[in-house]
């Protein structure tokens, strides 16, 4: 009787699951797993080893091993054959608290936070927030804070508002999916669905004991949804997603 697979822990999910050549070409697509994704975020972005990634995943060093092997090599045939990808599936659960990413890169001592801010908490709609609260942080310590205001910026504006101001992290409550992607783009890490004392929060991060929902989405965007509130997206942590 064959061992059945463990379900894979991952700390975020894609920004963006689908891409295609920008030029002429077939309709092939590969499909890439969320967990093999993971791999290659931990690996190659966050630059972990294979003995940290496989911690974090919670799995076995030699199942990190084979998911990211198959993972570059689906990368390869995407470009070498001029194949779209998408990233969806496989046999994972998405964590609720934040996961020491940034830690293992020892090359990393100094980061930028913002937190939506309003009257010391986060505040819940990040396309309407009229303050960032921004964290200096230098080996693992606030070292300095200071309050902003958004001057007016709206959706589309925000992620280039923070990149501005050097942030590379953000908190937040509720965000839509245009945000998110333009803070992707932007290069600045996401923390959805936080809530409570600002202050708090961020060492809650620092100390890698931060509880957030990374596919919180906001509905507060009438070009998007109707005019609405801030809704849970679903984590799904605790629950195996089947492929």
């Amino acid at each position: 009787m064959p061992r059945p697979r463990k379900c894979r822990r991952v700390c975020g999910l894609p920004a963006i699951d689908r891409f295609g050549p920008a030029g002429p070409g077939g309709d092939a697509e590969i499909l890439m797993t969320v967990e093999e994704y993971e791999c290659i975020r931990l690996l190659d972005w966050f630059g972990l080893t294979q003995e940290e990634c496989a911690a974090q995943m919670q799995v076995s060093r030699p199942t990190v091993t084979a998911a990211y092997a198959s993972a570059r090599k689906k990368l390869a045939g995407m470009l070498v054959n001029g194949c779209g990808l998408a990233i969806r599936g496989g046999d994972y659960h998405v964590c609720r608290r934040a996961c020491p990413r940034r830690s293992h890169l020892k090359e990393v001592s100094r980061m930028k936070i913002a937190v939506t801010y309003e009257d010391g908490q986060v505040f819940q709609h990040f396309g309407h927030t009229a303050q960032f609260k921004f964290y200096t942080v230098e080996d693992g310590k606030v070292t300095s804070s200071e309050v902003v205001d958004t001057q007016g910026s709206g959706h589309g504006a925000l992620a280039g508002f923070l990149q501005a101001h050097g942030v590379d992290t953000l908190l937040c409550g509720g965000i839509g999916g245009g945000a998110r992607t333009a803070l992707a783009q932007a290069g600045i890490e996401l923390y959805p669905g936080v809530s409570g004392n600002a202050d708090s929060q961020v060492l809650a991060l620092l100390a890698g004991t931060l509880s957030f929902q990374p596919d919180y989405l906001c509905a507060h965007h009438s070009h998007e949804h109707g005019e609405g509130h801030c809704h849970e997206g679903g984590c799904h942590e605790g629950g195996c997603h089947g492929a």
